[in-house]
């Protein structure tokens, strides 16, 4: 077996170890787990830290379970959190489950017959029949009030206002580990470093219910080389699911990141070993205006989450902005990725009724829409050839009509190489 915790090291995706974690993982198979609240239905890439640390643990011969916080996504961590959750019910709960699980089979094996195959558990199906007197009792008479207190997950959020539900997370979270440790002999939670509190308060109810031992293992909580927070946009998460996130706007986001987050990221998302990705970088820094560096992660990461084909998809789509595209390609582009390529380019409203029985080009361009200040600019431009309705060339005399409308509903014009426009029809 590879070594689990050497992997992570050279990847630079370990904060903080217990001893006797490695000595556990070299005694053989081990079975670990990493928690997912389930708030969504889909993860996003801030998820995918967890997700690589899992997916290495599997490939290392060691078990994953990936628990699902059906009870404890009922209540939501405080873990250097401002404000409470929204609670979400079981019904939700089970979809948002389903979902990620879909997700999560990219990345792990959860059907094969081999003793290391992933599971997927939800803490609300040992959780729910708790009633409030036998938790208190059986579990909670193992943890001090001092031990919670002295968290820095608790620390940071109680002079603004801590609740007792929240606070109760914690031992939430202590008893699925003792309960995965009695019935799936699991002896490693995972996590991210904000979650270190939360683990080790299971490492001590395991010690002191059992008299065994169990261990914790954390990753780096991600930033970027700017100081801003890993996975968002300015249109928020950078979701897995691609109703959410486009695979033009997911490859997009790995292909802008920064010479030093490139070397960072491709360590923690690609499965590439040391000499791969080494090579990668001394080729990159040959010539760092190629961006080798951001193309190989980009790739890599848009097949494994999406597909061969989206990935091929979104390189199509990438060349539209460069005159590449023709009126076949652009056609084949879903709403979501057009609207993800032209972000930003203005866009202009009409009706369907204005262009049912066509438009002149001159009165479109001049008149109904001024992306050309004047009749007499637009002539100008259309004699210059310069002027393209969804990436083909038009004349004086053209007529824009429904047969014009891609995805039913957008025309895209051209002024020259760069200067995009879309209208919107609706």
């Amino acid at each position: 077996m590879k070594d689990f915790i050497e992997e992570l090291q050279w990847r630079r995706m370990i904060y903080d170890v217990m001893p006797g974690t490695d000595g556990q993982l070299k005694s053989g198979m081990t079975t670990a787990y990493l928690g997912i609240d389930p708030t969504a239905d889909s993860l996003h890439i801030g998820h995918l830290v967890g997700v690589m640390m899992l997916t290495h643990l599997q490939r290392c011969g060691h078990r994953p379970i990936v628990v699902i916080g059906g009870a404890t996504g009922m209540i939501g961590d405080p873990s250097f959190k401002s404000q409470e959750r929204k609670l979400l019910s079981i019904e939700q709960i089970r979809h948002n489950q389903e979902c990620i699980k879909a997700q999560l089979s990219k990345f792990l094996d959860f059907s094969s017959d081999k003793s290391n195959s992933a599971l997927m558990l939800n803490n609300y199906d040992w959780n729910h029949s708790w009633s409030f007197l036998d938790f208190i009792r059986d579990v909670g008479k193992h943890i001090t009030v001092n031990y919670m207190m002295s968290k820095d997950c608790v620390k940071k959020r109680i002079e603004s206002g801590l609740s007792f539900t929240e606070f109760s997370y914690q031992l939430l979270q202590a008893y699925d580990f003792k309960y995965l440790f009695d019935n799936y002999d699991c002896r490693l939670q995972m996590g991210g470093s904000d979650q270190w509190g939360n683990i080790t308060c299971g490492t001590e109810l395991i010690r002191k219910t059992t008299g065994k031992e169990a261990f914790a293992l954390t990753c780096p909580l991600i930033t970027k080389a700017d100081g801003k927070k890993f996975g968002k946009t300015e249109k928020g998460n950078v979701w897995l699911d691609a109703e959410k996130t486009s695979p033009y706007a997911f490859y997009q986001f790995w292909l802008n990141t920064s010479d030093e987050d490139a070397k960072k990221f491709i360590r923690i998302f690609t499965l590439m070993n040391k000499e791969e990705i080494e090579a990668i970088e001394a080729e990159h820094d040959k010539a760092p205006e190629t961006r080798l560096l951001q193309k190989t992660l980009a790739k890599d990461i848009t097949i494994r989450v999406h597909s061969q084909e989206s990935f091929e998809a979104a390189i199509a789509a990438s060349e539209m902005l460069f005159g590449k595209g023709t009126r076949e390609s652009l056609s084949r582009l879903d709403t979501n990725t057009f609207l993800s390529v032209f972000e930003g380019v203005p866009m202009f409203e009409l009706s369907k009724s204005e262009i049912e029985n066509g438009i002149d080009i001159i009165e479109l361009l001049a008149v109904k829409t001024q992306i050309l200040a004047s009749k007499g600019e637009a002539r100008r431009s259309l004699k210059e050839n310069s002027i393209s309705i969804n990436k083909e060339k038009v004349k004086e005399g053209f007529v824009v009509g429904s047969d014009s409308l891609l995805n039913e509903q957008y025309i895209l014009v051209q002024k020259g190489k760069k200067n995009y426009f879309v209208i919107h029809v609706q």
